[in-house]
């Protein structure tokens, strides 16, 4: 298909970064500028003659602006085949221009429901008429090219310079599809602010409008960031998206200082450390490694560098090309630490200037300020894909204080193994299941991670625990006095058995199972305090 020639060009903008110029490029060209209020208005103030909308249509603006475009003179303009007869005849009978140019971004819509406007205020924002004026220009791309995004502008005008004024099918094709891209991720704006947003305030009550966090539709709109080098594997394809809607902040929008691109790996990764660092906001200094989206050695110190030291001595082999995540600003001492052992990615709020000199020897480290840590008790989705669906569920944002704890054994927990035991409690939720953890004065111990059966992954993490206490010349291993979590109930006594051979003082875990009593009576034989949560935590 040919090129087309711009003659008229219809601009209706509510962000108007660049419009002047991209009129005055137009102006130049000797195309006609037809606009409406405040962007004829923008115009103008550029010094460009600029004909209304309401001259085109022979109807005033009305009802507050909510009725501008919506005219056949408009719509018939852009809709029109221009090589159809009948089109033509209909065109000319009716007197109705053809309009060659569509530039239209809507209404503020995401940024007014950010902001926390007022319902009214939320409604105005809803555009009518721009996304009416988007989806016939794009559909009817074969003669009219639309623009919907100012970063397009540029690519636009270097489209007319190299096609002798005017646009080739390609790049019509291509805006026509962003732009549907973009009505797509309005409607579901739009649509998300009343299943969630509306749905849960309004005056009515969430019963009467059928609120649910599981809507029949649920619309999902997501931008994409980065494409990566590859998937979870070289021969997979990988990107990353944003989501549409302001939310938490994390990894993805993390500024990268220094390092390699990141990998899809990297990011999967760094974001199982982060949420784990999230943990111990505002406490003392906390240190997670991390290696395949498992913790591997997690503490608390005095100062990082302490909290550093201990989480490494949990497992220092897994920790060789791991994830580093803390809680609180990077320190140079910790940096030199860090840097003495092979490491892919470092995170932390704050990174210090001191901490940046030191890693600015590690040209391939990567290296991410992220700022403000998410909130780890903040509500939303969790996605999965499975063959033919996704399932959708809330986050795990569960969490459990000392005062939820129900003490089953006949000792009671001293404070140290209550300690203890809320640590270890931590960690294991962010733990692949089945998890098991040991800690011991704010450190992990021993990590057991993704058995198939609970009693395994208790003996794996106390055989990491008994190896690095090899490693380092330690008497005993750290499992000796420990507490241990267990992410789900135990079924069986063995894996609370394997605990307690492993030198563990004191038990957490949810609870719930028909053997409980069996379970309680082998703590109770060895001597192990043990306390209910109530609650699971599987990670799969």
């Amino acid at each position: 298909m040919a090129g087309r020639a711009i003659r008229r060009a219809l601009l209706s903008v509510s962000d108007k970064s660049g419009i002047a110029e991209l009129g005055g490029a137009l102006a130049a060209r000797d195309i006609e500028l037809v606009s409406t209020g405040g962007t004829a208005r923008a115009l103008r103030e550029a010094g460009l003659e600029v004909r209304d909308v309401s001259k085109l249509t022979g109807f005033p603006e009305m009802m507050d602006g909510r009725v501008k475009t919506l005219h056949p003179k408009i719509h018939g303009g852009l809709l029109a085949l221009r090589d159809n007869d009948a089109h033509r005849a209909a065109m000319e009978e009716h007197a109705i221009g053809a309009i060659d140019l569509v530039i239209v971004n809507l209404y503020p819509f995401e940024q007014t429901v950010a902001k926390g406007a007022q319902r009214s205020e939320i409604i105005e924002n809803i555009d009518i008429g721009g996304p009416s004026m988007v989806r016939s220009a794009a559909k009817n791309h074969a003669f009219v090219t639309i623009l919907t995004d100012p970063a397009d502008y540029d690519a636009f005008i270097a489209e007319l310079d190299a096609h002798a004024g005017e646009t080739s099918e390609a790049f019509r094709i291509r805006m026509a599809g962003k732009a549907y891209a973009r009505t797509a991720a309005y409607d579901a704006a739009i649509a998300n602010w009343f299943a969630y947003g509306d749905a849960f305030t309004h005056p009515l009550g969430a019963e009467a409008l059928g609120a649910t966090p599981f809507t029949e539709t649920m619309p999902l709109a997501f931008t994409r960031s980065d494409i990566l080098r590859y998937g979870e594997n070289p021969h997979q394809s990988a990107a990353i998206y944003l989501p549409q809607a302001p939310g938490a902040k994390g990894v993805a929008q993390a500024e990268q200082l220094q390092g390699k691109a990141l990998s899809y790996n990297n990011l999967n990764d760094a974001d199982a450390a982060l949420e784990l660092a999230a943990e111990f906001a505002g406490g003392e200094p906390a240190v997670v490694i991390v290696k395949h989206a498992n913790p591997c050695g997690v503490a608390q110190g005095g100062s990082l560098l302490e909290a550093w030291e201990s989480a490494l001595q949990c497992d220092s082999v897994s920790a060789f090309g791991g994830i580093v995540a803390v809680n609180t600003e990077l320190d140079g001492s910790t940096a030199e630490a860090i840097a003495d052992i092979f490491t892919e990615v470092v995170i932390a709020p704050r990174v210090s200037e001191a901490a940046r000199a030191v890693f600015a020897r590690k040209k391939n480290l990567r290296l991410l300020e992220c700022g403000a840590l998410p909130d780890p008790r903040r509500g939303g989705f969790a996605m999965k894909t499975i063959a033919g669906g996704l399932l959708i569920q809330s986050r795990d944002d569960g969490h459990v204080e000392k005062s939820d704890l129900q003490i089953v054994s006949a000792r009671a927990p001293t404070e140290q193994e209550l300690a203890d035991c809320l640590f270890a409690w931590t960690v294991a939720r962010h733990v692949k299941s089945n998890a098991i953890v040991y800690a011991k004065d704010g450190a992990t111990a021993g990590i057991g991670a993704g058995q198939m059966n609970r009693r395994d992954s208790a003996r794996i993490a106390a055989i990491k625990a008994r190896e690095a206490a090899q490693a380092h010349g330690w008497d005993e291993p750290r499992t000796i006095g420990s507490a241990v979590a267990s992410d789900a109930f135990f079924p069986f006594a063995d894996g609370l058995i394997a605990a307690a051979e492993a030198g563990a003082s004191a038990v957490i875990q949810p609870g719930g199972s028909i053997r409980d009593d069996e379970v309680i009576a082998a703590a109770n034989e060895a001597g192990l305090a043990m306390v209910f949560t109530g609650m699971r935590h599987f990670r799969h």
